[in-house]
């Protein structure tokens, strides 16, 4: 069957090897055009937008416009537009929402129909290309614990997911950390055609920590010893991955060499590259016996189904005995008692060929292995130095990974094939029918996105204190300079939510361990939220911090806000103090747009620089209702606490109990409301709102963002919110029987 596929920026027919009787692999790709088409012509208007803003002439615009030759259909037809700006951006807008439409379209009626094909053709069944049935399900154990391994699985995952062709079930055998960010990896990825298990290492440490092991990777180091006792009877064969390592072709290749199992081999692996099991890398070293070079363990074929039968559980376990005896401890973890346990056992490995497992380890001998780099399967950043080690072909390998590091996650959703496979939840987040004349339908799509979530993608560790306060904010990559002044100025435990593309994320990373106020935090927890959409998810943002919060109470704010230095201790004693149940503390708001302030240290300075006009209260002159509220008058001279009212469209900063608290409303994305909702829900429960007399918060300036662009400029975008905001209200109304008119 011939199919459209978009590469290098051209359609060519290809011919699929399947025929007609599989569903249609890489149909999709032909919708890259209109996406690449939409994109552009939102990078457009997101210039042209902002040229506006800063009063550029129309003329001026165009001129950057005539840069794109490939744009002045989408232009120069509307050469009456030209002095009108407002038209300009509108049309502009007009033409991105039809192609955005149009795309939608495409993918939904590709989706519907690769269904209907799949459903007509499963009767008739194709391999995958080595010898596998086009649906059998491949699995794959990995032993992973802790923050940074977590952080490392997913590029291997990505790698995994880009060259496959077969449904994927991961079984993970992870500590509590590693469980919580993968779990809502996999929850919020809504990846097609995989599942996945989780193994709690603390029910298995029992089995292995009588083995002394100075590896560094600890007691998990151990933990592959027992897959045969811990993943389920019925599982019969499994390939097992280190963290450290990413494929460079289809795990199903790998997999098919199970059929190259004779009756008693049981254990794949490949050779180990060093000279480590031969005793001639160090003076001193006394290494574990091994069959010849012996066998690097980060990748295993295992055949579960003859291991038990075979007892590996009691093999293993009386060799290890044996030569701890003499060795009193494990160098290298559960490499050592594996290739122990083969030396005593010969007949139950079989070695894969070497290009399945290329160790770059310290001192490796793998460029002996092959000729050409393009022959090589896995690749296996096997030395504590990572991905810095010293190899002849290492910048290759450095390149491949960084592009699977840096590639984008949203990509590798699309259900690439179709298959039914047990336990798989049913996902229609992209195929939700949204009437295409809805005047709101790019917004209410735009609110059905489940945005994939990396918790804690750097290291965290705090004490659990009653009376302790988190810090709870969000941002996105443009505004990354005011994390590491905002931590300055808050000493106790933050969590943060960040908006970050894949590449954005490493360069976050970067930018972390350059950090000296990073360096020094390990009470920061931060979330990553990777970019999809047009819209900045502000409240799914914040739910994301708040809801990874650790403390009984939390202080509410945001990434441009710096808080008066000491507010930390200030709002912990505050909370003590007062019976926080339903009580809402205002912290109040002022904005300076000076970049370099003297930043005030007290109440007293902050009134100084407010007489002089260097600091004013936050957005008196364009926004007064959003702090209206707090009586900034009466705030002057107070030397105590004191209540006030609720008022229509109130936006504070506030300190309040976590326990019971109100979630944001997702639904509002973008600029507009979203602050304000919340409030509003927290006056439905019948919260006191308390102004703190000693307290204050200082906005910082910054570049406008897109939304608030767009906010000002879209007439439609402020309809469709403005209609959100009198919906929220009317079912809080019926829910609480309240009244907001």
């Amino acid at each position: 069957m011939k199919v459209f596929e978009f590469e290098r920026g051209l359609l060519s027919e290809k011919t699929m090897l399947c025929s007609a009787r599989c569903p249609l692999q890489r149909l999709n790709k032909v919708l890259y055009i209109l996406l690449g088409c939409s994109l552009c012509c939102s990078i457009l208007f997101a210039l042209i937008s902002y040229r506006l803003e800063s009063g550029v002439s129309t003329a001026s615009v165009q001129s950057k416009i005539g840069r794109f030759p490939k744009l002045p259909l989408l232009i120069n037809s509307r050469q009456q537009i030209v002095d009108n700006k407002r038209g300009l951006v509108k049309e502009l807008e007009k033409e991105i929402n039809v192609l955005k439409r149009e795309l939608s379209y495409y993918q939904n009626a590709m989706y519907e129909s690769g269904q209907k094909r799949a459903k007509k053709e499963q009767s008739v069944p194709c391999q995958s290309g080595f010898g596998i049935a086009k649906c059998q399900v491949l699995h794959v154990a990995i032993v992973c614990a802790g923050f940074k391994d977590s952080r490392r699985v997913v590029t291997l995952i990505k790698s995994m997911l880009f060259y496959r062709r077969q449904p994927l079930h991961f079984h993970f055998i992870s500590d509590e950390a590693a469980h919580l960010v993968l779990k809502t990896l996999f929850e919020t990825w809504k990846l097609q055609q995989v599942l996945v298990s989780f193994y709690d290492t603390e029910k298995l440490k029992s089995h292995i920590e009588w083995i002394p092991n100075r590896h560094y990777s600890g007691i998990f180091g151990l933990m592959k010893l027992v897959l045969t006792e811990t993943l389920p009877s019925s599982l019969h064969q499994v390939v097992v991955l280190d963290t450290d390592v990413f494929f460079l072709a289809d795990i199903a290749e790998l997999w098919s060499l199970f059929h190259k199992f004779s009756k008693t081999e049981a254990i794949g692996l490949v050779e180990n590259q060093s000279k480590w099991y031969l005793g001639k890398l160090f003076k001193n070293l006394k290494p574990w016996p091994a069959l010849g070079r012996g066998f690097n363990t980060g990748v295993i074929l295992m055949d579960l189904q003859k291991l038990r039968r075979l007892k590996w559980s009691h093999l293993w376990r009386l060799t290890a005995e044996k030569e701890l005896m003499n060795l009193h401890h494990t160098h290298l973890a559960d490499q050592d008692v594996i290739n122990a346990a083969l030396k005593d056992n010969p007949y139950l490995v079989y070695r894969l060929p070497c290009v399945w497992n290329i160790q770059l380890s310290d001192n490796t001998q793998s460029e002996q292995c092959y000729g050409d780099v393009s022959s090589l399967k896995l690749i296996h950043w096997n030395s504590p130095k990572k991905s810095s080690v010293e190899q002849k072909h290492v910048e290759y390998f450095r390149n491949m990974y960084l592009t699977f590091l840096q590639y984008d996650g949203n990509l590798l959703r699309r259900e690439l094939f179709y298959c039914e496979i047990g336990g798989e939840k049913e996902d229609g987040q992209l195929h939700k029918s949204i009437p295409d004349n809805d005047p709101c339908h790019e917004y209410f799509a735009e609110q059905q996105r489940v945005r994939r979530v990396h918790l804690y993608f750097l290291d965290f560790d705090i004490e659990q204190v009653d009376s302790d306060v988190t810090l709870v904010a969000h941002s996105s990559m443009d505004r990354l300079q005011l994390v590491e002044a905002l931590l300055k100025h808050w000493e106790g435990p933050v969590s943060l939510s960040l908006y970050l593309s894949d590449t954005e994320a490493q360069q976050f990373l970067r930018f972390s361990s350059r950090s000296h106020v990073f360096e020094k935090r390990k009470n920061v927890g931060v979330h990553l939220v990777y970019k999809d959409g047009d819209f900045y998810p502000v409240n799914y943002l914040r739910n994301v911090a708040l809801q990874q919060a650790k403390t009984k109470f939390v202080f509410l704010t945001d990434i441009d806000f710096l808080p008066l230095p000491g507010l930390y201790e200030k709002l912990k004693r505050k909370a003590v103090t007062y019976n926080m149940k339903q009580k809402a503390i205002v912290i109040p708001a002022f904005e300076t747009f000076q970049y370099k302030l003297d930043f005030p240290n007290s109440k007293s300075k902050l009134l100084e620089l407010l007489d002089s006009g260097i600091i004013s209260t936050f957005r008196y002159s364009v926004w007064p209702e959003g702090h209206r509220a707090t009586n900034f008058h009466r705030w002057r001279s107070a030397t105590k606490d004191y209540k006030i009212k609720w008022e229509k469209d109130f936006e504070p900063y506030v300190l309040l109990e976590r326990e019971n608290m109100p979630l944001y409303d997702p639904r509002f994305i973008g600029f507009g409301w979203n602050k304000v909702s919340h409030i509003m829900h927290l006056h439905a429960l019948k919260y006191e709102f308390i102004v703190a007399a000693d307290a204050f918060i200082v906005h910082m300036p910054h570049a406008p963002s897109f939304d608030l662009i767009s906010y000002r400029f879209n007439k439609n975008y402020r309809g469709c919110l403005a209609k959100l905001k009198s919906d929220f209200a009317t079912e809080l109304e019926v829910k609480y029987a309240v009244k907001f008119s």
